[in-house]
């Protein structure tokens, strides 16, 4: 008699369980509505074309970052140039037509573990879809995370990450300081199975509600393997900071993982309630056609993440962009969407161009000759 009174009781208990883990699932797990929501806002099937080009082929350009201050627009954005990487800077009234202003990230001509490699990325940006996307202080600083080694050539050697700031203007073409050391590394005692071999870009954004238990997030794209560091796919992965400086992994698998070629370049933006991951594919077991290509991916949490499963947001279809169409930063302003992205044609030139939500014309930018 006693066992069948506790047996309602039980019930009622697991069903409260059920139900709790039911709306953990499905707070983890976007639906295929929300997700094509997403697509339909965030689309540019309009391709504008080029906007920054190197002055000549022995220069290379990547990695656009967008920023507002006041009223015009700035880009960040890296140079190859056969050493290595450094980041520069430019300005807009418009978006689409810029002017170069100077280095902010430069080659050092004395020893250090990033004296030949400095590829910047801005940190800290208002994430707000459609917002001012302003560039945030914290303690007085400005902050970017960029790529650095030693090692000249094309992303050459063991690549690191580590964090710059300054405290002076970010619209103004000037040398940011740098913390003095990486704050990660692939040789860390936290490294895990999937980033021992190298790491690559890294986005940081500012979490006020500390969905990890940390205000600071990083989301970084790094190659690893336990067997062979050296040759394995590139995925998307997370480190945490409390203080901008001193950064820990978070979680032990990537968070974008597509198990071959590279998944990679990760920058969020938040729609609603949803925050977006704006990341690039290349070199996928099941994608043949485009080599490289510009993909989303979903979330609430900012740690479990849905994959788009639909059509490209980009890819190449046109002379300047015939290989790569890749690397994206993308934002809202006056209504129309701009995608940024990375054009590397078939001689391997590599540019800046950006597709839009509305018609803008042609632009008459092109590669030299």
């Amino acid at each position: 008699m006693k066992h069948q009174q506790r047996c309602p009781r039980l019930t009622i208990l697991f069903l409260l369980i059920f139900s709790f883990v039911r709306a953990q699932n499905n707070n983890i797990q976007i639906r295929e509505e929300v997700m094509q929501k997403v697509y339909n806002e965030v689309k540019t099937p309009y391709k504008y074309g080029l906007v920054m080009v190197p002055p000549d082929d022995g220069k290379k350009l990547d990695c656009p970052t967008i920023f507002k201050k006041e009223k015009s627009w700035y880009m960040t954005y890296i140079v190859y140039d056969g050493r290595g990487y450094e980041t520069w800077l430019a300005k807009s009234s418009n978006v689409l037509r810029w002017k170069t202003l100077g280095k902010i990230l430069s080659f050092a001509d004395t020893p250090g573990w990033d004296a030949n490699q400095k590829a910047g990325y801005n940190a800290l940006q208002d994430m707000h879809w459609g917002g001012n996307y302003q560039l945030q202080q914290y303690d007085n600083k400005y902050w970017m995370s960029y790529l650095g080694g030693n090692t000249t050539g094309y992303e050459a050697g063991r690549l690191s990450i580590g964090m710059a700031w300054t405290d002076k203007d970010p619209a103004v073409a000037h040398e940011w300081q740098r913390t003095g050391s990486p704050v990660l590394k692939s040789t860390d005692a936290d490294a895990r199975w999937y980033d021992n071999g190298t790491l690559f870009k890294s986005s940081v954004i500012w979490d006020v509600s500390k969905k990890t238990g940390h205000p600071f997030v990083m989301y970084y794209n790094a190659r690893g393997d336990s067997t062979n560091p050296g040759k394995a796919a590139e995925r998307i992965s997370m480190a945490v900071s409390d203080n901008m400086v001193d950064w820990k992994r978070y979680g032990t698998s990537p968070v974008i993982d597509h198990h071959a070629g590279i998944s990679g370049d990760a920058v969020i933006q938040k729609i609603d309630d949803c925050y977006v991951m704006f990341y690039f594919g290349a070199f996928w077991n099941e994608r043949k056609k485009y080599a490289a290509f510009n993909r989303f991916a979903c979330s609430y949490d900012l740690i479990n993440w849905t994959d788009w499963t639909g059509e490209d947001l980009v890819k190449p279809s046109e002379p300047y962009d015939e290989t790569y169409a890749h690397k994206s930063f993308v934002i809202k302003y006056k209504g129309i969407v701009y995608h940024f992205y990375c054009a590397v044609n078939s001689k391997e030139q590599r540019g800046i161009a950006v597709a839009t939500s509305e018609d803008k014309g042609k632009s008459n930018i092109t590669f030299s000759k």
